[in-house]
């Protein structure tokens, strides 16, 4: 079996694209994953992997491990962001490839599962009520006042966690993004008194309406240095949450947010490769490990799962994206033992549903094992080309 083809392909998903790899083979078989990023270069992610093709037109994609280490070498210069990102969507294709040579699922290359139903938490709750209301079909979230409301349907679906990013309401209702350049406040990062109140009421929302039976996540992202994390942590102890999640590039500065905080800390879904992890994982610097299987790779992930589980720390990985994101993280879930919880996106762009052949089967708040071969679905080509990207 050849390596014929090797494309990046983008669907419209609201508020960023979806990037899909396609690899085709000379027997018919086709790889399919997902590498869709966020914030930063869709076309440069494109014009990686076209980049990388050329090493990979022509080779056996069983051969997954050797491929893997042939694109990494070549690209040793510049390792991580947008490279490791096209190098794990191949790599995450080639496998999908192996095992529908095998007729199994990606799971059974790695031992089998230890779970057949996947945990899963209510990702950007409220946050797409604010940010996206448009393209997910839903009326904006104005007030407060509302979130009472939105916990119902989480209660009715089953839901038991959930994690919504930092929400301001004022003149205009929006979800704080000043790390990533999308409020204002950068890049300086600074935290004053005024946002120190917005977020204690924000928090203190979320806790009065979800309850003490409803798990409560909140996502800092990059918004704020090490000071800033600190101060809104300690305030934030008395809402009892399930873990505090933000993002930091030093593992000595996120240490010490971890010891200065009576709440859990997950980071590291910004981190590409066990290099990048090594320093935080022995430092202890967060109580959750947190990594992207469609950005690192499957393997990759695994194996800095495998990291994690040696420090006795858990795992969540970063999921936000399309249901065949949704596919390939389940299965990574299926394999390691040291699993926390899920990310999953409950509402996002109404096509979702229609460009994959199968949906993810959810039910009271868990994902049921796929069992089909490769990752369990694939892309609908036909469907990709009614919502484009670019528009």
């Amino acid at each position: 079996m050849k390596i014929t083809k090797v494309e990046a392909l983008h669907c419209d998903a609201g508020w960023r694209p979806w990037t899909f790899v396609k690899i085709s083979t000379d027997e018919g078989l086709v790889g399919w994953s997902e590498c869709s990023d966020s914030h930063g270069s869709p076309r440069g992610l494109e014009g990686v992997i076209k980049d990388l093709s050329a090493l990979l037109v022509g080779q056996d994609p069983r051969l997954v491990e050797k491929l893997y280490w042939l694109m990494y070498s070549r690209t040793r210069q510049s390792p991580g962001s947008i490279i490791q990102k096209a190098i794990g969507g191949i790599e995450n294709a080639l496998l999908d490839i192996k095992a529908k040579a095998l007729g199994v699922p990606v799971y059974e290359l790695f031992g089998g599962p230890v779970r057949d139903k996947i945990p899963l938490y209510w990702s950007h709750f409220a946050t797409s009520r604010v940010r996206d209301a448009a393209a997910i079909g839903k009326p904006q979230m104005q007030s407060l006042s509302e979130l009472k409301e939105l916990i119902k349907e989480v209660r009715s679906s089953g839901f038991k966690v959930i994690k919504p990013k930092v929400a301001f309401f004022g003149d205009k209702p929006e979800i704080y993004m000043a790390g990533f350049a999308k409020s204002d406040g950068w890049p300086e990062l600074n935290i004053d008194n005024s946002k120190m109140k917005a977020i204690d009421e924000w928090a203190g929302a979320l806790r009065d309406a979800a309850g003490d039976d409803i798990e409560i996540i909140l996502d800092l992202n990059f918004n704020f240095k090490t000071e800033g994390y600190i101060k809104i942590g300690r305030m934030l102890e008395k809402y009892n949450l399930m873990w505090l999640e933000l993002d930091s590039y030093d593992p000595e500065a996120l240490r010490l947010i971890r010891d200065s905080v009576k709440i859990p800390i997950a980071s590291g879904e910004d981190l590409y490769g066990a290099r990048q992890y090594r320093p935080y994982l022995e430092r202890h610097a967060m109580d959750i490990v947190i990594s992207n299987p469609t950005w690192n790779g499957f393997l990759r992930t695994k194996e800095i799962a495998a990291m994690a589980e040696l420090q006795e720390m858990n795992f969540a990985p970063h999921n936000h994206n399309g249901h065949l994101a949704t596919f390939i993280s389940a299965q990574l879930c299926a394999v390691i033992p040291n699993l926390r919880i899920m990310e999953l996106d409950v509402e996002d762009v109404p096509w979702r549903d229609e460009v994959v052949t199968n949906v993810p089967k959810i039910v009271n708040g868990q994902m049921e094992l796929p069992k089909g071969p490769g990752w369990g679905t694939e892309v609908n080509e036909k469907a990709l080309k009614q919502h484009p990207w670019p528009k």
